[in-house]
């Protein structure tokens, strides 16, 4: 897929957040090049008049500038894109935005590429930062129907490594977590040693679109069944709450999205 990087000069970098616990959003870039077939933030296609989700990437080429601007409370970065997709090899926009934001700031930083580790050297000017990895564990056929453009999993493993070996507080994502599928033990048994603690989230299956729902009702109709049917569901959840209580890492909870964002607590 070619990708097309449109260039925009934006009016803002800073959005007020919906996330719990976060009082602002930073996105220097919208739509993301990983084209993950399950992801959430599909919806901007429907606002961005660019072509299929992952075939296109805005980039606020102005956004360092406005990252000078003193905002109060925590940031996370990003909401609707990765920070560290490809083209931030590149163009360096994430590495310059980071330069110029309030060091004094809370920073959260998600991401599914190893490309984070080359900007350890501006995380630790950060008065407080926290750097995430999402890791889920697909390979094989799931990788390939779910995410075949996203880093494999072992680099993103070694980059996680390298950003606890450095010093930064770190934590891992584990998600999409889809029933029958996603081996949250394993993901967990294998970062627990580089990570301070854990999210966990279960597939959004409304907001990964109709494509989604097609391929995964027929590829693993099984899995879709306990994502759909309230006893399948319910039952699910309460082995997951289980088995993520028994790892005994730390984490408050489970997302999940059947009747929109809910939060179970461990």
């Amino acid at each position: 897929m070619n990708l097309r990087v449109i260039e925009k000069k934006a009016k803002s970098i800073y959005t007020p957040s919906r996330i719990p616990g976060v009082e602002w959003s930073l996105n220097q870039y919208v739509g993301c090049a990983f084209a993950c077939k399950y992801c959430y933030a599909r919806f901007m296609a429907k606002w961005r008049d660019y072509g299929e989700w992952g075939s296109w990437v805005e980039a606020k080429t102005n956004a360092p500038e406005l990252a000078r601007k003193r905002v109060n409370g925590g940031v996370f970065m990003s909401t609707v894109s990765d920070p560290y997709q490809p083209v931030e090899e590149e163009l360096k926009l994430t590495r310059r935005v980071l330069q110029y934001m309030d060091k004094g700031n809370g920073l959260s930083i998600l991401t599914k590429s190893p490309l984070v580790t080359r900007d350890i050297d501006i995380f630790k000017l950060f008065r407080s930062i926290e750097v995430g990895l999402t890791i889920n564990g697909f390979t094989g056929r799931e990788k390939r129907l779910f995410e075949p453009l996203t880093p494999v999993h072992e680099a993103r493993m070694s980059a996680l490594k390298e950003l606890k070996e450095s010093g930064l507080k770190t934590y891992v994502f584990v998600s999409p977590i889809i029933p029958g599928i996603t081996d949250v033990s394993a993901v967990v048994r294998e970062t627990r040693d580089f990570a301070d603690y854990y999210f966990f989230e279960v597939l959004n299956l409304r907001a990964a679109g109709k494509e989604f729902q097609i391929l995964l009702k027929e590829e693993y109709p099984e899995s879709y069944a306990a994502l759909t049917d309230p006893g399948k569901f319910g039952e699910f959840l309460r082995e997951l709450k289980g088995e993520i209580k028994g790892l005994g890492v730390k984490a408050e909870g489970i997302e999940t999205h059947r009747r929109g964002w809910e939060f179970v607590e461990l």
